[in-house]
């Protein structure tokens, strides 16, 4: 579709450091396909509050952001849509597995992601700024991780 080969793979590019305000920053560049991640460190309670039956606490956070102007349409930024909301439970389920126990690590972790431009599987181009900002930031993650898709 896009005129790769079967052997071919898009050009890959990836910075860390940009952003001098945040814990943590990656850009994350995949052909046509981009994220901006950040990570943002907070005390136990800054910890995301869930109100149901149990009351837990999240203190990992990952917000996905996927405005209109990625793709080259018009449209209102507000609330998040189906996709803001499936993409990113895919990316932070990804993720979650590699954060270290709230023991060894006792900051509440929120991670943004923009995706400031889309040509397919911004869920994992998420995934793989993400990873970027955290070890940016210093979040000692079980190991690196990359989404392929």
């Amino acid at each position: 579709v896009d005129g790769r080969g079967l052997k071919e793979v898009r050009s890959i590019a990836c910075s860390v450091g940009l952003l001098p305000r945040v814990h943590g920053s990656a850009l994350f560049t995949r052909g046509g396909t981009q994220s901006l991640s950040t990570v943002t460190l907070g005390g136990d309670r800054d910890a995301k509050q869930i109100d149901d039956v149990r009351s837990d606490r999240l203190p990992f956070i990952l917000h996905y952001n996927f405005p209109p102007y990625s793709v080259n349409e018009i449209g209102f930024l507000g609330r998040p849509k189906r996709r803001d909301i499936g993409h990113g439970w895919l990316a932070r389920r990804a993720l979650q597995t590699l954060m270290p126990s709230e023991f060894a690590f006792p900051y509440t972790v929120r991670v943004v992601s923009e995706i400031t431009e889309s040509d397919g599987s911004s869920s994992m181009a998420t995934v793989c700024a993400s990873s970027l900002a955290l070890m940016d930031a210093g979040v000692p993650l079980s190991k690196p991780v990359a989404g392929v898709g």
